[in-house]
């Protein structure tokens, strides 16, 4: 075991020891039934192996909202201790090998080390994310009425200068992306010229854009309300594709789920930026309301399935330069964000499973013939198979843990995390 690696290396051998033999028959079973068919449930097994999603840094401690935060035991206190638990959730799934960092939030003093600490965790970076959402200790002018889009040049030329040293620290670090997201907006009819304020935004973006490396990509995400609540300079996918299109081929639009207004059809927007070469890759969560970062497939799991189908139709046609990125991106406020972030991105290789055994042939066919009734039957029918005996024997051919968050709380890390890393517990305002 290395020092960065504190997980009961036994944990999952005798996790899975306990429950393998009931495994294995529901396994049979699943391949029976789906075989008559004409589904291959091994292959699907191995396309689920395959699927990756990334873990933001962020995502491994304790959430919270403008009234409050309720820490708990064990958390981690600094981007290594953030690693060790990211590291966790990728023993259990074999789903999460990389992680997405965010800076300044992640600034050390030793990158070369950080990127050591998580090489021995068997962790890689996924795309760097700049914050000119928040003022910093220490930093010169405020992001308060804007960031990329200040009025003051001065403030802009700040701005700039962040994102292009978290290329730089991306570069260092392995990385391949940087995901910019501003919540530059106006909270008052009258206070922001739109025109003025998208033209700045794209003055910004194109040094930014020059700054890139050529196997780089810029992810543009949108949302359309918060901090801002009038009006949002990116706001939707069309000011997200707007942009993307206007600063070059490396430029790409990310979806954020909850980055949406209720009832919004998310599913029909990723089918749009797939058509236009343009989608970037998502950031995963669920809700209710508005931004809500509950884990992925909590509310609306039909959703996510629906969006999975878009993907795989993507896939299956052989869409050119078709390599979205997934990633994690949720608040987990009253859950331990380890088994969270595991059921999480189990939510997503069951809608990536789901979105796999679709009848497209049947489909298309009742597609045009407009019989709607069993067009619907036919994604349905997919939806509402149960293919977790799938997901369980993907992680277990994976070396990771079939029952994985019975075998985490089995573990005991929680508790010895608690330990390790004694904390003062008390509330406070706002997420960290």
């Amino acid at each position: 075991m290395s020092e960065a690696d504190v997980f009961d290396a036994g944990a999952i051998a005798r996790g899975n020891e306990a429950v393998e033999n009931d495994h294995a028959a529901d396994y049979a079973a699943l391949k029976d039934r789906l075989g008559r068919h004409g589904i291959d449930v091994d292959a699907v097994t191995e396309k689920v192996r395959g699927f990756k999603v990334a873990l933001p840094s962020w995502g491994v401690g304790t959430g919270g909202t403008r009234f409050g935060r309720f820490p708990q035991p064990g958390e981690p206190r600094n981007v290594f201790e953030k690693f060790q638990d990211a590291s966790v959730v990728n023993r259990l799934t074999a789903a999460t090998p990389r992680v997405s960092t965010h800076f300044p939030w992640d600034n050390v003093d030793d990158l070369g080390e950080l990127a050591g600490w998580a090489e021995a965790l068997g962790l890689g970076f996924d795309a760097v994310n700049s914050n000119t959402f928040q003022d910093q200790p220490g930093q010169t002018l405020s992001y308060k009425f804007g960031s990329l889009t200040h009025t003051d040049p001065a403030v802009r030329r700040q701005a700039i200068d962040l994102n292009l040293q978290c290329i730089d620290k991306g570069k260092r670090l392995g990385a391949k992306a940087l995901t910019v997201w501003i919540g530059d907006g106006a909270n008052f009819p009258g206070q922001q010229n739109f025109i003025d304020a998208f033209d700045r935004y794209l003055d910004s973006m194109r040094e930014i854009y020059r700054a890139l490396p050529d196997d780089w990509r810029v992810f543009i995400e949108h949302k359309p309300f918060e901090p801002a609540f009038y009006a949002t300079v990116i706001a939707d996918w069309g000011s997200s594709l707007m942009a993307a299109t206007e600063l070059g081929p490396k430029a790409r639009c990310l979806v954020d789920l909850g980055h949406h207004a209720p009832t919004t059809n998310i599913e029909m927007i990723v089918a749009r930026l797939i058509g236009a070469r343009r989608l970037g890759g998502f950031h995963f969560n669920d809700s209710k309301y508005g931004d809500d970062d509950l884990d992925s497939g909590a509310i609306a799991p039909f959703q996510l399935f629906l969006i999975f189908n878009e993907l795989v139709e993507a896939e299956r046609r052989g869409i050119p330069d078709f390599d979205p990125a997934h990633m994690l991106d949720q608040s987990h406020n009253v859950t331990d964000p380890v088994e969270s972030l595991v059921a999480s991105a189990t939510q997503l290789q069951r809608a990536y499973a789901q979105a796999q055994i679709v009848d497209r042939e049947a489909l298309a066919g009742y597609q045009n013939d407009n019989d709607a009734l069993m067009a619907h039957r036919t994604v349905k029918s997919a939806f509402e198979t149960d293919v977790e005996p799938i997901l369980a024997e993907a992680r277990r051919r994976e070396g990771a843990a079939i029952a994985p968050i019975d075998t985490y709380r089995a573990s005991g890390y929680r508790r010895e995390r608690a330990e390790a890393r004694p904390q003062k517990l008390t509330g406070a305002a706002g997420i960290v």
